[in-house]
């Protein structure tokens, strides 16, 4: 499905110089979002340059503001300790893959399909090896699960510390139930 007329489309450069080949890009990914969702009213996009003199080079933060009939979402991108966004393009892609999130719960939302999210599979590792090759987590049912170090997600097994609750995903192994995806609770927001 595509849309007959351009999505009216507003794009702001701020503390940066307006670039052709960014707005050119900003456009792409407007037109992307309105063969998702036809219905777009009008979307604003900011680009601000961030000046950071205690980090290396410049960091862009990215603001998506869009309207659709009876609703206004907003989406952006701004750089932090652990991602920094010194890609303009990189922080584009990150802003419109969060509001075509949104656009895609609207959806969900107006089709009645709204998604329930199933408990995670989740306890805590009871034990780490020696040589940190491996470990065991237990579940919040009482049951203990195997894990290898290259099962975690985001983190380093040498960081970790008995105790630490974790997210799983779980499987069989050859010694039995066996964890693999594991990553420590409110270290990373994934969505399973």
């Amino acid at each position: 499905m595509s849309t007959t007329q351009p999505i009216p489309l507003q794009v702001i450069f701020r503390k940066l110089n307006t670039s052709d080949a960014v707005e050119a890009r900003v456009r792409d990914k407007v037109d992307k979002l309105g063969h998702f969702y036809p219905s777009i009213n009008s979307c604003r996009v900011a680009i601000e340059q961030l000046h950071r003199h205690h980090q290396q080079g410049n960091h862009f933060h990215v603001r998506i503001d869009l309207k659709v009939p009876g609703h206004e979402l907003v989406a952006g991108r701004e750089p932090d300790e652990n991602h920094a966004y010194s890609d303009v393009y990189v922080a584009l892609r990150d802003a419109f893959d969060a509001m075509r999130r949104q656009l895609e719960d609207l959806v969900r939302h107006q089709q009645g399909h709204v998604k329930h999210h199933e408990e995670r599979p989740h306890g805590h590792i009871t034990e780490i090896s020696p040589d940190k090759t491996f470990g065991r987590i237990e579940s919040v049912d009482g049951r203990w699960l195997y894990f290898h170090r290259n099962s975690l997600i985001g983190e380093d097994l040498d960081k970790l510390l008995v105790g630490t609750p974790v997210y799983y995903v779980e499987g069989t192994g050859d010694q039995g139930p066996q964890a693999s995806s594991v990553y420590p609770v409110g270290k990373h927001h994934i969505l399973v």
